[in-house]
């Protein structure tokens, strides 16, 4: 199996660099995500700054120039220009990454918000590529994979017409990382900057249920999945996915399964018992 990533790593500078791709341009695909500070880049003779969260997109051909150079001082505290830019790219080439480019229109520029499932793809096959003695090319292709379609999810919840939904997208992914935490509504609000009442309703609207509702619901998904395939007791399981109290679980429980933790999880035992005696 030919590579499909040439090559791909994360990189801080703190001093002067430059790279070009001159005419006949870039000799494959080029997925840059600029992470911190500034740079610029010359793409077809044009000049653009880039800041955190701006993601290049760029096919073959493209000529492209990267450069980083000292910032103005920020404040009078600062006596001499600094330079600060870091960023995560990866060069590749291959079928998949044609039919993919080309299966929708892309921006060869566009804002996004880094998040925690972007950059742990990104350094996985980071270190993926570094592992040169294993015959690991068929793992790095569907890591790429991964990560190019992850990337398309973000790149078409920024567009215009996806604003609203891009919105409410943006407090449930907020939701399910903070579920079996405490959080309120305000604080799902201020995430997104819309007031409130706007949020609330936004979110209702979109799906269904309320934010603490949706919230409830993914705790209690994750005490049917402990019951199922752990051994844990209903008080772990209760601690384990944010209930403030076993009785507040218990309620819960009940309200949305109809009968007691205690009595659901007999019933999966038997269950299992009668499968396995088949």
């Amino acid at each position: 199996m030919k590579p499909e990533v040439l090559l791909c790593g994360c990189t801080f500078h703190t001093k002067r660099f430059y790279q070009s791709h001159a005419d006949p341009g870039l000799s494959s695909y080029l997925i840059r995500l600029q992470t911190e500070g500034t740079c610029t880049v010359i793409v077809e003779g044009r000049e653009y700054k880039l800041v955190p969260g701006d993601l290049l997109l760029l096919r073959p051909g493209t000529v492209y120039e990267l450069r980083i150079e000292e910032e103005a001082a920020n404040t009078a505290l600062e006596e001499t220009p600094r330079i600060i830019s870091g960023d995560y790219y990866m060069f590749a080439q291959g079928e998949w990454l044609d039919a993919w480019w080309n299966g929708t229109e892309k921006p060869w520029r566009v804002k996004i918000e880094p998040n925690d499932a972007i950059l742990s793809l990104w350094k996985q096959i980071i270190l993926e590529k570094c592992r040169i003695k294993e015959d690991n090319f068929e793992l790095i292709s569907h890591l790429m994979r991964a990560l190019c379609l992850y990337l398309e999810r973000i790149i078409s919840e920024t567009s215009p017409a996806y604003h609203k939904p891009y919105m409410a997208a943006r407090m449930k992914r907020y939701v399910e990382a903070h579920a079996i935490e405490t959080f309120t509504v305000e604080e799902v609000a201020k995430y997104v900057g819309l007031s409130v009442s706007r949020a609330a309703h936004l979110f209702k609207e979109s799906y269904g249920k309320t934010m603490i509702q949706y919230a409830m619901d993914i705790r209690l998904t994750g005490a049917v999945d402990r019951m199922n395939y752990t051994n844990m007791t209903l008080g772990q399981i209760s601690d384990s996915c944010g209930f403030r109290s076993y009785t507040f679980f218990h309620k819960a429980f009940k309200e949305k399964y109809g009968v007691t933790p205690a009595v659901f999880r007999s019933n999966i035992r038997e269950m299992q018992l009668s499968a396995r005696d088949k």
